[in-house]
């Protein structure tokens, strides 16, 4: 386990101020505002920590309502909805500076191993051998002139340090100008085993969903610049933000194990763009499906 790992899990492992209310710290990102992907994976912790451990999270649905300052607290108040035989719901409100800036209602439940249950999945897209793929660093070394600024290359490797994310094919800044199928791939896992990590704070399976949570958020939208041959946020040739952010959680996942994010988008209209994703387990388990509105806009020409 790296010291970005380490981080990335104190940054998850709240404090309780209060029976249902915890504060979280947060983290540079490569935009001048906190990662939604760090907000709904804190404010998830919150609500599991209030949920018995045996009984992960299965769904949350979540609403980005303003920036978050990166430089103050986030206050997250868990409001206990319901209690139920099989389900329990919580609604999460995190907090800054006296404003709300993020809503999240999550639902959890116990695996269930019945006799006569219904299953059936998707199969597994093709992807090439995580192992077989360039480094986040390799890549990024790669296409390093792309960048503007020069230190937004650095910045985007501080931001993932914590977590091995490889394409599966160019990403977006690599691409620019060369619009292509709204399809993306990435294999992701925590850099480094979660056994390792001597906190009992937040329980597994929670600790996992709360991670692949995390990552969910970093490449979902790539879809839908890939279809308009735009870089990205590190190349400046868009601005952006998450509107909206669903998940499902179909099956048990390890996030220290390598996961397979299939990501495509169907339609982007009005500056806004959707972006929905597949994550499987290495051996073709569809594990969650994850659902992302947001702003996706070409940066206004000022006027002379």
């Amino acid at each position: 386990m790296n010291d970005a790992l380490r981080s990335l899990l104190a940054l998850l492992a709240l404090e309780r101020i209060e029976q249902d209310i915890f504060r979280g710290q947060s983290r540079p990102s490569v935009v001048p505002r906190v990662f939604g992907g760090q907000v709904a994976a804190q404010a998830l912790v919150a609500a599991g920590r209030t949920v018995p451990a045996d009984r992960p999270p299965h769904s949350l649905h979540a609403y980005f309502l303003r920036p978050g300052d990166p430089g103050a607290p986030i206050v997250y108040t868990v409001d206990r909805i319901r209690d139920g035989r099989s389900f329990t719901t919580r609604r999460v409100v995190a907090v800054q500076h006296g404003q709300q800036i993020f809503h999240l209602t999550a639902s959890f439940q116990g695996y269930e191993e019945e006799a006569g249950a219904l299953e059936h999945q998707e199969p597994m897209p093709a992807a090439p051998d995580p192992l077989e793929l360039p480094t986040a660093a390799e890549m990024l070394t790669r296409h390093a002139e792309r960048y503007l600024p020069p230190e937004v290359a650095e910045r985007l490797l501080e931001a993932r340090a914590a977590i091995d994310l490889r394409y599966a094919d160019e990403p977006p800044y690599a691409t620019v100008g060369r619009p292509r199928e709204p399809r993306s791939q990435v294999w992701f896992r925590t850099q480094g085993k979660l056994d390792e990590a001597g906190d009992d704070a937040i329980p597994r399976p929670l600790l996992d969903i709360c991670l692949v949570t995390y990552v969910s958020d970093m490449t979902l939208l790539d879809s839908i610049l890939l279809a308009h041959g735009r870089g990205g946020w590190a190349v400046g040739d868009v601005v952006g933000a998450s509107l909206d952010h669903a998940m499902w959680f179909h099956r048990p996942l390890r996030a220290d194990e390598w996961l397979l994010y299939d990501q495509e988008s169907p339609t982007s209209r009005s500056g806004r763009g959707l972006g929905q994703g597949r994550i499987f387990t290495a051996d073709g388990q569809l594990a969650a499906t994850v659902i992302q509105e947001g702003v996706v806009r070409v940066p206004r020409v000022p006027r002379v």
